[in-house]
């Protein structure tokens, strides 16, 4: 399933994430709305169950979500996508993983894996800001699946079609849930029209 949100906060703020003119710190809050938006979205079959609460005029029932929820940023440029996220819910668990693309190949390179020998949590929510050739975001569901995760979801701000049809090929059983779904990649891999790379503008480099 690929979900791509038509709600109109997400489309305004995409907007103002893709103009050249918006300042990295203004970037950065935008990411983390947005990421924030896109949870609400993704989280909606997290599992509830029933417990009784004291409010100051008496008892009631009310639902939790049970489940351990985990949340996977790809570094670097998942990173303000994955704090937002905390913001939502606290007792989420935050697994770093380190990939990034070579330039030339264009193939993931992992550099940072630090998951314990077994999964700690019922579902993982891979977020990487984009969604371009698919390789990280597949290598990374890949290395969580291997781990023994069954149940994992991606979260993106933009992708290319490319991308999206990587991780349908490789991972069809993995929910995509995006803020926009872009034209194409170019001959550098970049997704057009795109933002331009989300860690160098999240991060001012």
């Amino acid at each position: 399933m690929v979900h791509v949100s038509q709600h109109p906060l997400v489309r305004h703020k995409v907007a103002l994430l893709r103009d050249v003119n918006t300042a990295p710190c203004d970037f950065r809050n935008l990411v983390g709305e947005l990421a924030q938006l896109l949870f609400f979205e993704a989280t909606a079959d997290l599992e509830l169950t029933r417990i009784t609460v004291k409010t100051p005029l008496a008892e009631c029932a009310a639902d939790v979500i049970w489940q351990n929820v985990g949340i996977v940023p790809i570094l670097r440029a998942g990173l303000g996508m994955a704090e937002a996220m905390l913001r939502v819910l606290p007792k989420a668990c935050v697994w770093h993983l380190g990939l990034f693309r070579d330039h030339s190949t264009h193939q993931p390179i992992a550099y940072y894996n630090k998951l314990p020998p077994e999964p700690n949590i019922d579902v993982g929510y891979v977020v990487d800001p984009m969604l371009a050739t698919g390789g990280s975001a597949s290598a990374a569901v890949a290395i969580l699946k291997n781990w023994g995760l069954k149940k994992i979801r991606f979260i993106g701000l933009i992708a290319a079609p490319e991308g999206v049809a990587v991780m349908r090929d490789e991972h069809p059983d993995v929910p995509i849930y995006l803020a926009a779904l872009d034209s194409h990649l170019d001959e550098n891999k970049y997704i057009v029209p795109g933002l331009g790379d989300a860690g160098d503008r999240q991060f001012g480099t």
